[in-house]
């Protein structure tokens, strides 16, 4: 019964040798295959670093009026490709035409009146001059007219001595009956005539002197010569500068009329435009933005870890969602602070209660160029970077 039992059993489940053998090799160049995905893999990210914090960046140019008036025509508009150069809005330039005409007017006026300026610095000299020399003889010829004053004055003083003296003698004799009354009445006239020369000697060495004193106080203005020179070139000088001061008004009327013509200051696509043809704005309103498309760069927010080798001069990629697309370029430089140290309220721990964060540096990051021919990296557009560490 055993027997029967034993030969009725069917055959024992299991591999044969060769199987496992086969079995075990599959099993083992799988765990290598893996090992050395894993490895691969993991020498792969060691070299690499990347962060999903990350965009596009670019120069957003604010289009101000520079001076105030209504707006005439507005010739962009939003989403709108422009040139450097292209004009964007015209303003009513009629009251700064008008404001041109009068700095002008003024100019000329101020340049008449700095030339007549100029034109009376010599002929002050020279009449100056003039008046000095002129002052200095005539102070010669009075001193000259007091001396022969004088000298006559002297003169009378002794004729009318010796009359006086002839004139006592003969009423002495004229006494005594030993000259005639004829003689003595001659001697009489004769001192009252003297007496008479001395009065006028004396009058005329006054007016004499008094012309000495005119002549030296013209001297004394005429002295003044260096002075009024002075003057006559102090007065240039300030019609020069008003002149100059004119011609610099008339410069900024010239540039408050060319601010009338609103142009794009660099190429790129205008937004943000808020400004109707009709509207009153004011100088340094914002009425628009142009974006430039040309250069873009990325700016990429890399943990403070992640920032241990990278450096500025490093290759990088820069995939693009927008175009499913990766760039070329390279890490320029990485920035001063962290982000939060720019907030309007800076993280403090003045309480003591710490929670750690980890920190997030923006590191610029320049695309080689001509890769973007047509312009289609904007600003604010997603990416994912990856720097090469070697």
């Amino acid at each position: 019964m055993a027997e029967l039992q034993t030969e009725s059993a069917p055959p024992q489940a299991g591999l044969t040798p060769a199987r496992r053998r086969a079995a075990t090799a599959i099993l083992g160049g799988g765990a290598l295959v893996a090992a050395l995905a894993g490895l691969a893999f993991w020498l792969h990210a060691r070299s690499r670093e990347s962060t999903d914090d990350a965009w596009i960046e670019g120069n957003i140019v604010t289009i101000a009026a520079r001076v105030g008036g209504t707006v005439r025509e507005v010739l962009v508009e939003d989403q709108q490709v422009v040139p450097a150069g292209a004009v964007l809005m015209k303003i009513d330039p009629a009251d700064y035409d008008v404001a041109l005409r009068k700095a002008e007017a003024e100019a000329a006026d101020a340049t008449a009146a700095a030339a007549a300026a100029r034109a009376a610095v010599p002929i002050t000299a020279a009449t100056s001059a003039s008046q000095l020399a002129g002052a200095t003889a005539g102070v010669a010829a009075a001193r000259k007219d007091a001396d022969a004053a004088r000298a006559k004055l002297a003169d009378a003083k002794a004729t009318h001595e010796r009359a006086a003296a002839d004139l006592e003698r003969y009423r002495q004799l004229v006494a005594k009956d030993e000259i005639s009354r004829q003689q003595f009445d001659a001697a009489v006239a004769a001192e009252a005539s003297a007496s008479a020369a001395i009065a006028n000697a004396e009058a005329g060495a006054a007016a004499a002197r008094d012309r000495v004193a005119q002549a030296e106080a013209q001297l004394r203005a005429a002295e003044t010569a260096p002075h009024q020179n002075d003057a006559a070139t102090a007065r240039l000088q300030a019609a020069e500068a008003a002149a100059g001061k004119n011609d610099a008004a008339v410069e900024q009327a010239k540039l408050n009329l060319g601010y009338t013509t609103v142009v794009a200051p660099v190429a790129g696509v205008v937004s943000r435009k808020t400004v109707q043809p009709g509207q009153v704005v004011q100088p340094g309103q914002p009425v628009m933005a142009v974006v430039s498309l040309e250069p873009v760069w990325v700016v990429a927010n890399f943990k403070e870890g992640q920032l241990r080798s990278i450096r500025p001069g490093q290759e990088a990629t820069v995939y693009v969602d927008a175009f499913a697309r990766r760039y070329r370029g390279r890490v320029e430089a990485i920035g001063g602070a962290t982000a939060g140290k720019f907030s309007m309220l800076p993280a403090e721990n003045a309480s003591g209660n710490f929670v750690k964060v980890v920190q997030r540096l923006p590191v610029k990051i320049v695309l080689d160029p001509g890769q973007d021919p047509e312009h289609r990296l904007r600003p604010g557009m997603s990416v994912v970077p990856t720097v090469l560490l070697r």
